[in-house]
């Protein structure tokens, strides 16, 4: 993979007619080892947000050794990077040949579920093929509903049991496992830390009525990034907040605390060079879009920020939105991507903080998708870890005493 300094020298030395994604590892291993450094826990990488084979080894190599799996096939692609990682099946629904080929090939020993049917469907599938006996190493997660008002996008209705079915669900999971813990999922960019408090305040109620030792809880992801009208507050507001909480939960004396980010770790880790085919008023034809690395902008209205790499663009700025490649007309993201007012064909844009899900969610619909990867040393448009951002005193986080 070729190295630039940034994007217009990608621009000026490529020329190139299709996307090119620019990808930033020491932003990854920054974001990294501030999660490993400062989450007073064990962390998680969520695969699903990126799931590229360079960007995994990265996170190995800045301290992430856990790897919160959701397929069977992202399962066997983090083995084959990572031999020695510890892998964690966190889908709540699992198909009993994808739990067999975890536990058995795999070495998978931790396992989400939100289910009794799902616990029946891990304890058997995990049993002995010899003599019929049930797995004695299992590690149970049970996933509960929390909400996610305070998320730009909602997990809350999909997985996780309610309150009523987490009492019995935790006393059965306790007689097949030799390790319990509960976890739950925010929502994704949640921008407040008392996302976490309300979940974990519904962590205890579950607890308290099941009356069983609990060894771990895992408060999933929703750590948020920085986007242009998302600044969320500072992460150690975050993790502050968390490990008050959890410290005053019913658990055993030794239980962990996990988390399981994802955009946080990666968004910063990559943007990407369009180029404009067209121009029609404040509307500008890009040759990426809905169906790639751009889903996000044109589904749920993501604003990313936008930068033109053009030298002789000196007016000023003008709001726009984009097309996409394809022919569908779903294929438009509102924006608005303010650019100068005299862009037009031929120039080229770079989008920024594209690592989270853009390069997961690229399809090849319509024949369009191809993206050549670069390496660029540069800062990433925008940045939660790069010490420009001061912590100081906040109103976030307040003492249980």
């Amino acid at each position: 993979m070729h190295t630039f300094p940034d994007a217009k020298t990608v621009a000026r030395a490529l020329k190139p007619d299709e996307p090119v994604i620019l990808n930033r590892p020491h932003a990854a291993k920054r974001a990294a080892e501030f999660f490993v450094g400062k989450f007073p826990g064990k962390v998680l990488y969520a695969v699903k947000a990126n799931p590229a084979p360079d960007l995994i080894e990265v996170l190995w190599d800045a301290g992430v050794t856990h790897y919160d799996t959701a397929s069977i096939a992202e399962v066997r692609l983090v083995r084959g990077v990572l031999p020695d990682a510890t892998l964690c099946f966190m889908h709540p629904i699992k198909t009993p040949s994808a739990i067999r080929e975890a536990y058995f090939k795999h070495g998978v020993k931790t396992f989400s579920l939100d289910s009794i049917e799902e616990l029946e469907k891990i304890v058997e599938a995990c049993r002995n093929p010899e003599t019929g006996e049930p797995a004695q190493d299992l590690r149970l997660c049970v996933r509960i509903r929390v909400s996610s008002e305070y998320s730009e996008l909602s997990l809350a209705s999909k997985f996780g049991c309610d309150l009523l079915e987490a009492p019995e669900l935790l006393q059965q999971a306790r007689q097949h496992c030799d390790w319990l813990g509960i976890c739950f999922h925010v929502g994704s960019q949640a921008m407040t830390p008392f996302a976490f408090v309300q979940a974990l305040d519904r962590t205890r109620a579950a607890i308290a009525e099941a009356s069983v030792v609990i060894d771990m809880i895992d408060v999933g992801g929703g750590f948020p990034s920085i986007y242009p009208g998302m600044e969320p507050p500072p992460l150690e507001d975050y993790f502050a907040i968390i490990h008050q909480h959890f410290y005053a939960l019913p658990i055993a004396y030794n239980a962990e605390l996990w988390c399981e980010p994802g955009r946080a770790l990666c968004a910063e880790y990559s943007s990407m060079i369009v180029k404009v085919e067209k121009r029609r008023g404040s509307e500008l034809y890009i040759n990426d879009g809905a169906y790639g690395a751009l889903y996000d902008a044109a589904h749920v209205a993501w604003r990313f920020p936008a930068n033109a790499l053009e030298d002789d663009l000196r007016d000023g700025l003008e709001d726009f939105a984009f097309y996409g490649p394809t022919c569908d007309d779903a294929d438009y993201m509102a924006g608005p991507f303010p650019l100068p007012a005299d862009i037009q064909a031929g120039d080229y844009i770079e989008i920024g903080m594209l690592g989270a899900y853009g390069a997961a969610m690229k399809t090849g619909f319509n024949g369009f998708g191809d993206a050549e990867c670069v390496i660029v040393t540069d800062e990433p448009m925008l940045s939660l870890f790069n010490g420009t951002r001061v912590r100081e005193d906040s109103d976030n986080v307040v003492s249980l005493r």
